[in-house]
């Protein structure tokens, strides 16, 4: 890793929320990245490696340790009974071998709830698949970290050769330091901590309104119409963020379940970011632009063409300082997005604009202390009130930037890399993952809301050649 990653003793609030959610099993937010390698790992070096990780990411050997007066988010801390053999194991090839297979085999185990008194996440690696491959699966609990940031923390698992790196001459092999472990605590020393922890995050939060405050009579006193407009306007950005909707937009994608299907979709990168030079947009406008172009398809296949969908997209906020923070560094922007529109130029173009707008959400600048609000209610509450602003939203969107060169685990190499990320009540999630010059679309969708995958999937298909074409 080029910057080391600082942890955190506790959750954020918004990763504390996206850990409660998991009272409704329908709101749970797995991620689950998917490598195919062209051979198998050698067996002593991938075990290295992976104790390797265990080293530098303190995250991987850390549980959830619930504060037993509600007064602060869960804390993260030592599992004294901390076992590899149950985080990483070993699988026979599925089936026939094929991509098909391994992504069935797949779902059931993102389906699966993580065992709580455990670190959150799960190692498998799959062999014996088609022409000598293998694959990694890495299951992670959204509430650990973003796709952004689980990247960053594996990457200790990746090396840049398929020869292992030789050690310098007349030097031992670096060893990296032990991540420090903190003793248990009793019941009254936690409520403790946790009162502390809530009395420092009152009083800087305090200190952040009164700045606030400052600014905003400066700002009254030298322009009293902007200054009442800004105030408006963020009152109106925060309900935006938080306005619960009954249904989906979708009257095809209705259903809802807690089964799962995953499919995936290949292209070049190169031909993605052409495509989206040629309107002046971003690769996240020509990638958004083809996942509505094919849900459009699809609705149309039905005899159900719509004009807008809802989307939930994370905007990422990894900048400075922050970016160097473990845990998730994302606002969720939901909004609508065109549907209807046929000219893929148009959709981008259209596209941009919104995404831009969503951007410029004043609510983004303070959704850390937004999650903080909503964690102060009763957990029943609080997932019920996420609930209703999820379970409607018609489709998720990710744009995830992987390695940009080549890379081997333990002596095989990286053909594709995908993500799939979470439903957390959408019909579908839809996740770009970007690697060596390629791109992998990786489709999750509910079985209840998209029964007949194949057809979404062809219909997707179609929506990047008409992305592709505008180039």
């Amino acid at each position: 890793m080029s910057k080391s990653i600082r942890y955190q003793d506790r959750m954020s609030e918004s990763d504390a929320l996206l850990w409660n959610n998991e009272r409704d099993p329908m709101l749970r937010s797995t991620i689950l990245s998917v490598q195919i390698l062209d051979g198998t790992p050698d067996p002593e070096r991938f075990r290295a490696a992976v104790e390797r990780s265990l080293r530098v990411v303190p995250r991987l050997r850390q549980r959830v340790a619930l504060d037993p007066i509600g007064a602060a988010p869960p804390r993260w801390e030592a599992d004294p009974h901390f076992d590899l053999g149950y985080h990483f194991r070993r699988l026979g090839s599925p089936g026939d071998g094929s991509l098909r297979a391994l992504l069935d085999m797949a779902e059931p185990i993102a389906m699966q709830a993580f065992d709580k008194d455990r670190p959150l996440w799960e190692l498998y690696q799959v062999d014996g698949l088609e022409e000598g491959r293998s694959a990694i699966l890495m299951k992670l609990h959204h509430a650990v970290s973003d796709g952004v940031g689980l990247v960053r923390m594996t990457s200790s698992l990746v090396e840049r050769s398929r020869e292992p790196r030789p050690p310098r001459s007349g030097s031992s092999p670096k060893r990296e330091a032990e991540p420090e472990e903190t003793a248990p605590r009793t019941p009254f020393e936690e409520a403790l901590e946790a009162l502390r922890y809530r009395a420092e995050e009152n009083l800087s939060r305090t200190q952040r309104a009164a700045g606030a405050l400052r600014r905003g009579v400066s700002e009254l006193l030298r322009d009293p119409i902007q200054a009442a407009s800004s105030a408006r306007e963020l009152v109106g950005s925060v309900g935006r963020l938080l306005r619960p909707v009954s249904d989906p937009l979708s009257p095809l994608m209705t259903g809802r379940s807690l089964g799962v299907r995953f499919d995936a979709i290949r292209l070049s990168l190169g031909d993605l970011k052409q495509a989206a030079k040629a309107v002046g947009g971003t690769l996240n406008d020509a990638f958004v632009a083809a996942v509505t172009g094919g849900l459009r398809l699809y609705h149309e296949s039905h005899g159900q063409p719509v004009d807008e969908l809802r989307m939930t997209m994370p905007i990422n906020l990894r900048e400075g300082e922050k970016g160097q923070e473990a845990g998730n560094q994302f606002a969720p922007a939901r909004f609508n997005v065109p549907i209807g529109t046929a000219d893929p130029v148009q959709r981008m173009r259209e596209i941009h604009e919104r995404v831009l707008g969503q951007r410029a959400e004043p609510a983004l600048r303070i959704a850390e202390d937004v999650s903080g609000i909503l964690g102060r209610l009763p957990r029943a509450a609080s997932v019920a009130l996420m609930g209703s602003m999820l379970k409607a939203v018609d489709f998720v969107t990710s744009n995830v930037p992987g390695p940009p060169f080549t890379v081997y685990v333990s002596g095989a190499r990286v053909e594709h890399m995908l993500g799939f990320g979470p439903l957390s009540g959408a019909a579908a999630n839809v996740t770009l993952f970007s690697y060596d010059g390629e791109v992998q679309i990786a489709i999750n969708t509910d079985r209840a809301a998209v029964p007949d995958p194949e057809v979404l999937v062809e219909c997707l298909e179609q929506g990047v050649a008409e992305v592709l074409s505008a180039s």
